[in-house]
């Protein structure tokens, strides 16, 4: 007899996938989409309304519907591997430095893929930067549309790289009481993808889990700020609705004009920022520190609000100067990209180089988003010159003081040293 447990019994979902077909497609329930989706994780769809599902999704567009996208997002978390949160949330109490608006938090910086440029890892390297001053929790994969995915790159660091694997649900408290930096590599805590990773290779074209990624942090609910990018502009303000709806207060949806998921060195970036302010129409106390006040209205307006705020962002408004894309080596491959990586951390790039500048803009993003730059006093440590750029741009934010940190980063050789933090601890840690 084999000793390997038979697949669990399928559930039909054939009503809701009628329901998609039809000309109601529109006012089907996000909760019912997402409950549907939460079965591919156990394995409880068969291929065939696996894949009916997932393409409905899209051609009907309820793939770009920021609840769907919301309670999707919400149901992908609620199966991953549950990290131990109250032992998360001392570690991060502890480890955390509070700086201007930023209390401490984990941040994630993040970028839907799919944008066909293939450009350096930026996204990747600019969250080791913020590591810096910030908490990092990095949510990511390997390569799908593009040539080298951020765990393809951390992989190819030489002569000694991290065990990616080693940072697990359970572990990660252990991560963040050596480094600033952890990689939360998405098949560790996502194993139920496994089971729609074949369907989503044949059908060939991006569906809903490829939007699904920058909210699927396992950690979410803990993170205090992030950036995230999509590679078309019209999924801006969708995204900026879903991080809203999902709880998010600190975050930035970013696109380059040139459809990059990322912020452009080249020209215009469309920017939309989820801003946390006083509820206007809040009645309870002025006094944000009375935890005394309660109300048996469940209607009650609450005390603050996010907002989206929508902006463009330029080069010039870092400080910088433009860039083509084809300056910040499209197309390299996982080991060049890490070579470039270290020499950058190494300082053995010019200050000048586009891949400075590519991503001193996106890490200088995270840190004003974070709320670091918001600080009237700069106590980053040695090699900090303490001369705060106060100056504001779009959005009100100080992104030149977000590039002044940014190098500091590199030159006080800080980020370096988290990165050499998260390599030594997962290597002690091992493969779990």
């Amino acid at each position: 007899m084999s000793s390997e447990a038979s697949p669990p019994p399928t559930i039909s979902i054939s009503p809701l996938l009628a329901a998609l077909a039809g000309p109601s497609s529109q006012h089907v329930p996000a909760s019912e989409i997402a409950s549907a989706l939460a079965l591919i994780f156990d394995n409880r769809l068969s291929p065939v309304q696996c894949s009916s599902l997932l393409t409905l999704l899209h051609v009907t567009k309820r793939d770009h519907d920021p609840l769907v996208i919301a309670k999707c997002a919400s149901a992908m978390r609620s199966a991953a591997a549950q990290v131990d949160r109250p032992t998360l949330r001392e570690t991060v109490r502890r480890r955390g430095r509070k700086e201007g608006s930023y209390r401490g938090g984990l941040c994630d910086i993040v970028g839907t893929g799919g944008d066909g440029h293939s450009t350096f890892n930026v996204s990747t390297t600019a969250s080791i930067l913020a590591s810096s001053l910030l908490l990092l929790s990095k949510h990511g994969n390997r390569a799908s549309s593009s040539t080298s995915g951020s765990a393809d790159l951390l992989q190819s660091i030489a002569p000694k790289g991290p065990v990616i694997e080693a940072v697990t649900a359970s572990t990660l408290p252990t991560v963040y009481e050596k480094t600033n930096y952890a990689f939360l590599f998405a098949p560790k805590f996502h194993p139920g993808m496994r089971h729609v990773a074949p369907i989503r290779k044949d059908l060939g074209f991006r569906t809903i889990f490829n939007l699904l990624g920058p909210l699927a942090n396992p950690v979410e609910g803990m993170i205090e700020a992030r950036v995230v990018g999509v590679a078309h502009r019209a999924l801006g303000p969708v995204f900026a609705e879903a991080l809203r709806l999902s709880g998010a207060k600190k975050a930035l949806v970013v696109c380059g004009a040139e459809d990059l998921d990322e912020i452009s060195c080249a020209g215009t970036t469309y920017c939309w920022r989820l801003v946390e302010r006083a509820n206007p129409a809040f009645r309870g106390s002025d006094n944000e520190q009375d935890d005394e006040y309660t109300t048996s209205d469940e209607e009650a307006a609450p005390r603050r609000i996010v907002e989206i705020e929508a902006f463009e962002l330029r080069p010039a408004d870092f400080g910088l100067p433009v860039h083509a894309l084809t300056e910040v080596l499209p197309g390299r491959m996982p080991k060049e990209n890490a070579e470039t990586l270290m020499r950058l951390l190494r300082k053995e790039l010019s200050r000048d180089d586009p891949v400075v500048h590519f991503v001193l803009m996106n890490t200088a993003a995270l840190f004003v988003v974070a709320g670091v730059c918001d600080a009237e006093e700069s106590m980053m440590g040695e090699g900090d010159d303490g001369r705060v750029v106060d100056e504001r741009g779009p959005g009100q934010g100080r992104w030149k003081e977000g590039v002044r940190r940014a190098r500091w980063a590199i030159e006080s050789g800080e980020a370096l040293r988290a990165l050499e933090g998260y390599v030594e601890v997962t290597n002690s840690l091992g493969i779990i």
